[in-house]
């Protein structure tokens, strides 16, 4: 890196962190008020900075650009990978990761799916498969992850059948159950989808701190019991804790159960 383009990334740092005036900058950097100008000046052309008429300095627009588009064409599935890897190995058991399905009523969208060496019985969920958000792990997890008022909207708008037994078909249970997962981080399914598998989810946070997917663990229940299944989940969460940090957000892991 040029020392130019070095000291120009280090005024950006400083504007980010609240250092405003020319003088301060200069200050701050260790560089002469005409050199920081001229610096600034090329980075105000560009977008990268903005004075008001009080010639303080704050990030430009152009910057704001660049920053979503560089959080909307984050590939969370490539980022995940390693990490996702490492937790079907640690647990023996398959590991999802989900997101959400933006069209109205679509549910979630499986996007990766890692199954153990020698699995005895294979999950019917796979790559690119949907599932509905009310009765599954990874989409409870991806409604408690929406805002409020969002989330209550899209629990009203579902369509909510069962299939099975311990499905909730019910809109405030189900928000009052989402409301806990947000609360405690990780969501839970007891054969709520119609099958004999039980899983886990917790949340993988995007660096501007929405949860950006869901990961599950998911096991049949002839082969591991719930409770089981449930001591699992520190395993979990400390897993999507070190995801989201690697997509750029820094979050403690869930509670355990």
């Amino acid at each position: 890196m040029s020392a130019s383009l070095g000291r120009a990334l280090g005024l950006l740092d400083l504007v980010a962190a609240g250092t405003c005036t020319l003088g301060g900058l200069a200050a701050a950097s260790g560089t002469h008020k005409s050199t920081v100008l001229r610096q600034l000046r090329v980075l105000e052309d560009a977008g990268y900075v903005h004075h008001d008429d009080q010639h303080r300095y704050v990030l430009g627009a152009h910057l704001f650009r660049l920053a979503q588009q560089a959080l909307d064409s984050f590939d969370v599935r490539t980022a995940a990978a390693p990490r996702l890897r490492r937790l079907r190995d640690a647990v023996g058991r398959t590991v999802h990761l989900a997101v959400l399905d933006p069209r109205p009523g679509a549910g979630c969208v499986y996007v990766d799916e890692l199954e153990p060496a020698g699995a005895p019985v294979r999950t019917v969920s796979r790559i690119g498969g949907t599932a509905p958000l009310h009765r599954t792990a990874v989409g409870k997890v991806l409604l408690a992850g929406l805002p409020p008022a969002e989330r209550e909207r899209l629990v009203r708008a579902l369509p909510v059948p069962a299939s099975a037994a311990r499905t909730t078909t019910d809109p405030d249970a189900l928000l009052a159950e989402v409301a806990e997962v947000a609360e405690r981080g990780w969501a839970q399914e007891r054969a709520e989808d119609g099958s004999f598998v039980n899983c886990v989810a917790a949340p993988v946070h995007g660096a501007d701190g929405r949860v950006r997917a869901a990961v599950s663990i998911s096991v049949p229940d002839v082969l591991l019991p719930h409770e089981a299944l449930l001591a699992l989940v520190p395993t979990l969460t400390s897993a999507t804790a070190d995801i989201s940090r690697d997509c750029g957000y820094d979050t403690p892991g869930g509670t355990s159960p």
